[in-house]
């Protein structure tokens, strides 16, 4: 496995996403081998590099950095009850659809559905899945059905 940009590293390992790597990294939080990581830098898990973040060594579940013993990401498919947030946190403690995941692998949600919407979500660790359905230019169809209490006039 080639060397991979940290803070994709550290969303393998199930720590953030890559943002939130980004944020660790800028904040001075990483360290790579020991010395304070910067933006730009990379690790290699396999190559025998060290990371941490804020003192404590990153563990990771194989040599891609997290997500299990498997080469293929996963993907689950999700009925998402009314009441849920389409989100993989939320910081007014509302449930979401991670609390319907195990904690490992890491996935994210593609596209979004309304709170009090109930439906088929999909929740992967395919960034190429989630871009083939998700990015306009590709032109991937979605249906919805709506049910009105009251019909519009």
């Amino acid at each position: 496995m080639p060397a991979i940009r940290l803070q994709v590293f550290l969303a393998r390992a199930g720590l953030c996403s890559r943002r939130g790597g980004e944020a660790l990294i800028s904040a001075g939080r990483v360290t790579l081998n020991g010395v304070v990581a910067a933006l730009g830098d990379k690790a290699d898990h396999a190559g025998g590099d060290v990371v941490a973040v804020d003192g404590q060594l990153v563990e990771t579940d194989d040599a891609e950095g997290g997500g299990g013993s498997s080469d293929r990401p996963i993907t689950y498919l999700l009925h998402k009850p009314a009441g849920v947030i389409s989100t993989m946190r939320d910081t007014h403690g509302r449930p979401t659809v991670a609390d319907m995941l195990p904690p490992s692998p890491r996935v994210f949600p593609i596209g979004r559905l309304d709170k009090e919407t109930t439906g088929l979500i999909l929740a992967t660790a395919d960034g190429p899945l989630a871009h083939a359905l998700t990015h306009p230019s590709l032109g991937v169809e979605k249906e919805y059905v709506l049910r009105l209490a009251n019909p519009l006039p």
